[in-house]
């Protein structure tokens, strides 16, 4: 049915005909607070007012000055909308896709195309892959919180969940692991040789050595002496990459001071490549904040006792849950592999926040052993955990038994939502990348919550009738037009 103030299309169907509304989906469209979510996004994307700049002019009056180009331009092609790039990242995380497996896919499914607010079916992609990314970037962590507040807000709205839950919540932490290879000296050696010579070409700098062949042969060498456990042979190398790694690092710098002049945007990516390569060039296995890696310095190095994985390399997570329904409330990344208990303070602010709308706040935290002696730090907050089992009534024991709960929606969030692997850059990359995944788990639980509770859309019932209606008179009209042209044949 065409909305108030449009005019029908003859020529194509409108997709609330062509889908079941009472797919979760549809339903979940109907529900999600999208007029909320645009008016929280919209500043990040307002066209910017211009200072302008002063003409001098003559005319009849005499000489004056006034100021061309200033106001909010009216320039540029128009933005696509909020609803359809929110919804393309909450599809994403839900459905643990890269940009371009998502776009292909929101061209295939009509029920997709519904839940991003289309009205006619598109046979095209809805963006450039490209374009999410400066998307999510724009509205930046602030504008995904938005995103993770939405689905916490359609889950008390809809009755899923009820506001009292908020007040006991399991936080526990994880690593978000990066996309990096696994950190060994001698391939790190070798990146930083490659990488420290593109830019001093970029930046016009001619070196008289640059130890390609060299480096490459010796690369080959120490992954054939470490697979046959050669180590004598490996370690003089090794000691021969960071020998061959110091003279050019030397040369570069030589030759910095003795340019005339170096664009000023080279020559700072090769200032930041060689701080990096000198890192890499001086560490030494046993030393205190090393690089792991050329791209991500950021990356840290955390063990969290897992016999499988002694070791993995990434961010800090702290996910908070709630007690009973396991409704993902907060995600945070922290950066410096910080002890677990004073991340609780920062993680209970983004929950109070989040869950603000709802009049409640936590009073009652059940962690892991991993948390003791941050009381003093959280005042306002009950912090449950089994170092003070002998002092716990029964009521906080019974609450205690399912800390473990946390540990599957962990689980769940890498393995159906991407935290995984973050290919995201930087800091901030990690921070979107975290709360974007837990808004896509709150997605797959509002799914399952629809079917389990058998809601409905807020005007499927409406459309319902109103198809019948249609179908009906559809029908009606068919009949009488077959009745008229039987009674003409038999006149003639």
């Amino acid at each position: 049915m065409p909305q108030p103030g449009q005019t029908a299309d003859f020529f194509r169907q409108p997709l609330a005909e062509m889908i079941d509304l009472y797919h979760p989906l549809a339903v979940l469209a109907s529900r999600l607070p999208w007029a909320q979510i645009e008016a929280a996004l919209a500043p990040h994307f307002a066209r910017q007012a211009r200072e302008g700049r002063a003409v001098a002019q003559d005319d009849l009056f005499g000489p004056s000055v006034q100021v061309a180009g200033g106001a909010v331009a009216a320039a540029g092609r128009p933005r696509l909308p909020i609803r359809l790039m929110a919804s393309l990242l909450y599809l994403k995380h839900a459905n643990k896709l890269s940009d371009e497996e998502l776009v292909q896919r929101w061209a295939e499914n009509v029920v997709w195309q519904h839940f991003s607010g289309m009205r006619f079916y598109e046979p095209r992609l809805p963006c450039d892959a490209t374009q999410i990314g400066r998307f999510r970037t724009a509205i930046g962590e602030a504008g995904v919180e938005e995103l993770l507040k939405a689905t916490i807000d359609t889950a008390v709205t809809s009755r899923a969940i009820g506001p009292a839950e908020f007040e006991r919540l399991i936080v526990d932490t994880t690593v978000q692991e990066k996309a990096i290879a696994h950190p060994v000296d001698s391939r790190l050696l070798e990146i930083a040789r490659h990488k420290v010579v593109s830019a001093a070409k970029r930046a016009g700098i001619a070196l008289k050595q640059t130890f390609v062949r060299e480096g490459k042969a010796l690369r080959r060498k120490a992954g054939g002496y470490a697979h046959a456990k050669q180590f004598k042979r490996l370690k003089k190398t090794v000691k021969r990459q960071r020998t061959i790694l110091g003279i050019v690092l030397r040369e570069v710098g030589r030759k910095i001071k003795q340019m005339p002049q170096v664009p000023a945007e080279a020559l700072t990516a090769l200032h930041d490549l060689m701080q990096r390569a000198e890192r890499i060039r001086t560490q030494q296995p046993k030393d205190k904040n090393k690089l792991y890696a050329m791209h991500a310095p950021e990356v840290e190095c955390i063990g969290k006792g897992k016999a499988r994985k002694p070791y993995e390399f990434g961010v800090k997570v702290s996910v908070a849950v709630t007690h009973r329904q396991g409704l993902m409330v907060g995600a945070r990344s922290f950066t410096g592999n910080p002890y677990d208990g004073h991340t609780l303070a920062e993680q209970l602010e983004q929950v109070t926040i989040l869950t603000e709308d709802t009049g409640r706040s936590p009073k009652q935290v059940v962690v892991d052993l991993g948390f003791r002696g941050v009381d003093a730090h959280n005042p306002d907050v009950e912090i449950i955990h089994r170092g003070k089992f002998k002092s716990l009534t029964s009521a906080h024991r019974r609450w205690l038994k399912r800390r473990q709960a946390v540990e599957p929606a962990i689980g769940h969030l890498k393995h159906d939502n991407g935290m995984d692997r973050c290919w995201l850059k930087g800091s901030m990359g990690d921070a979107l990348h975290a709360v974007l995944c837990a808004a896509g788990y709150n997605i797959r639980w509002l799914l399952r919550a629809i079917v389990r509770l058998g809601l409905k859309g807020l005007f499927a019932p409406l459309l319902a009738r109103l198809w019948i209606w249609a179908a009906a008179l559809a029908m009606a009209t068919q009949a009488r037009r077959t009745r008229c042209g039987s009674l003409g044949w038999m006149l003639r």
